[in-house]
């Protein structure tokens, strides 16, 4: 395994927000405690239950009437929270089924999930983009009350397969506000995403043939401007690595949304931890 380490440090951003932390408390205005922004809830991650189901009970509805998109499941806990919402795209000639093993295992860990059909499964990624952005304003605005009562819109992520995968990053540079992105197996004519700026981890298949990593994702690596960004490539894993349940993807997934869109910082540890045979190269900005 090949590993590229690049450590940029929030160190200005921490002793800064320490600095006025201390300033108001000795001047005796009341504070909040560091990281409280955070959401610390549903399991506690570990290596063991991160690949698998999370505690929060699921239900799941077929989406009709929706404008912008070609329908697809939606996913969310029964519990009465407001979560993270996270707009999942097939690939080229692919359609939602697939992948729908993911809806339910995101929405267990505390996430409403739109798994969306595209307009049309011969859509390219940038109107695969288009489309995961119209799933997340659907899923805030426009859904059943069941669905909208439970999402917060602040707290937006994207994800996607092939086509699927580059239109994940042209959603982000469409919506500088999307705040984590997830590309699997990503194809994309361009590669340069200096308008990416959020947090991005980008999974490949060693043996990738339709899209190649040397060709896609890791230029897609190299090519975005967050300083939070991994590139984990899968030993001996060709294209369609994502089309069926897999224990790293769904680390993948979890950690990866649960750091970024719930400031989780208990699954750090999961979002930056890909050594081992399994992974044939891993280029990070970890720690997280």
């Amino acid at each position: 395994m090949q590993r590229q380490d690049h450590l940029p440090r929030r160190l200005r951003r921490v002793v800064t927000a320490a600095t006025a932390v201390v300033a108001l408390a000795l001047a005796g205005v009341g504070v909040l405690a560091p990281n409280a922004w955070a959401t610390e809830r549903g399991l506690a991650p570990t290596a063991s239950n991160i690949t698998g189901n999370g505690s929060y009970s699921v239900t799941s509805a077929s989406i009709t009437g929706q404008s912008g998109f070609g329908g697809g499941m939606v996913y969310y806990p029964t519990a009465n929270e407001k979560f993270p919402v996270v707009a999942i795209s097939p690939g080229y000639t692919e359609r939602w089924a697939p992948f729908a093993w993911m809806g339910p295992r995101l929405a267990s860990w505390g996430f409403v999930v739109v798994g969306i059909e595209t307009n049309s499964t011969l859509d390219q990624p940038d109107s695969r983009g288009t489309q995961l952005l119209k799933a997340l304003d659907w899923a805030g605005s426009s859904a059943p009350a069941a669905v909208r009562d439970r999402v917060d819109s602040t707290r937006q992520g994207v994800a996607g397969h092939s086509m699927g995968g580059g239109g994940t990053l042209s959603a982000m540079n469409q919506r500088p506000s999307v705040r984590a992105g997830v590309p699997l197996a990503p194809w994309h004519t361009t590669t340069s995403w200096p308008g990416v700026k959020n947090p991005v981890l980008i999974m490949g298949g060693q043996n990738d043939t339709i899209a190649p990593p040397s060709q896609h994702a890791i230029p897609m690596y190299n090519g975005v401007a967050s300083s939070e960004k991994e590139y984990v490539e899968l030993a001996g894993a060709g294209h369609n690595f994502p089309n069926s349940s897999n224990p790293d993807v769904s680390k993948a997934l979890v950690s990866w949304f649960k750091r970024f869109l719930d400031d989780d910082t208990r699954f750090s540890p999961f979002a930056c931890d890909w050594t081992g045979s399994a992974y044939s190269q891993v280029r990070s900005t970890c720690p997280v």
